[in-house]
């Protein structure tokens, strides 16, 4: 069964209103006066971080992409719960944990150890307060709105190949991301979709206009990179970036700085149309479980 299959299978069993259908970045649960966002990723050795990364590093990680969702939401950081598997390196990681928390201003709140053999996992799951309601969400991009991305794209690929092949690139953007906390918080008001970018950007589109029940048109030759102009096919693909991706009506002014890369229509022949075309169905739109 593929991811797909199995959060659709999974989303029966989540009819609750907070869950969003499992079909967005965070879950958004209304509790008296507050409105809480909640979110959870899952990092696995050999999959998420090669064995030459430092754990400091992969703890940081941790940290960041479970804020990136945060930030997509709009949200301030409340706290994080870490569920933590013991082994080789343990000091190293709470170093690096340590500095994410402190960077971030996120206090850990608590969570789970256990042991066991083979490759290791981690996971965090982050707890945020709606600055903004109602609070953004993949769909609501609607025609005519312009689509957007704040942050750039490519830098982490170039980061991971700099780790494995020892290329020389800054490895700092795949290691050490850093979530738009602050551009989310700014944007939520004005925006009519976003999340972040984490399985790439053309599959990540994908998503929020198969939410949005439109098409998105993206011109591939105004997405900001963080790569060399010849590997932007490539960056287009990657993931791991975690910038943000929002639709907003074309003439409103934002409040930070961000790049105009399309522009929303009426749903046509496919979600996404890149250049004016379908992207090609032989080659990946981005990263799949």
């Amino acid at each position: 069964m593929g991811e797909a299959d199995f959060i659709a299978a999974l989303s029966a069993l989540a009819p609750h209103p907070a869950a969003r259908g499992l079909a967005d970045d965070a879950a958004v649960l209304a509790v008296g006066n507050e409105t809480l966002v909640l979110t959870a990723d899952t990092m696995v050795e050999g999959t998420h971080w090669p064995a030459q990364q430092s754990l400091a590093d992969v703890a940081w990680k941790l940290v960041a992409v479970n804020l990136s969702d945060l930030a997509a939401k709009g949200a301030e950081p409340v706290g994080i719960l870490l569920s933590y598997m013991l082994g080789e390196g343990d000091k190293v990681f709470l170093e690096g944990l340590h500095e994410a928390l402190d960077t971030f201003g996120v206090p850990l709140l608590g969570g789970d150890t256990v042991r066991a053999s083979g490759a290791r996992s981690f996971s965090v799951t982050a707890i945020g307060r709606a600055t903004h309601t109602p609070v953004p969400a993949r769909s609501g991009a609607s025609p005519g709105d312009g689509l957007f991305l704040c942050g750039s794209i490519g830098g982490a690929m170039m980061g991971f190949e700099a780790i494995t092949t020892d290329s020389g690139a800054d490895i700092s953007p795949f290691t050490r991301p850093t979530p738009l906390l602050a551009e989310g918080r700014a944007l939520a008001p004005h925006v009519t979709a976003m999340m972040d970018v984490s399985d790439g950007l053309l599959l990540d589109a994908w998503r929020m206009a198969e939410a949005s029940g439109a098409t998105l048109e993206i011109d591939s030759g105004a997405v900001p990179l963080g790569a060399p102009e010849d590997r932007r096919a490539d960056a287009l693909r990657w993931g791991d970036d975690y910038a943000l991706l929002f639709a907003s009506p074309a003439e409103r002014t934002l409040p930070v700085a961000a790049t105009r890369i399309g522009t929303v229509v009426e749903r046509g022949a496919a979600p996404v149309m890149l250049d004016g075309k379908p992207p090609k169905q032989s080659e990946s739109l981005g990263y799949r479980h």
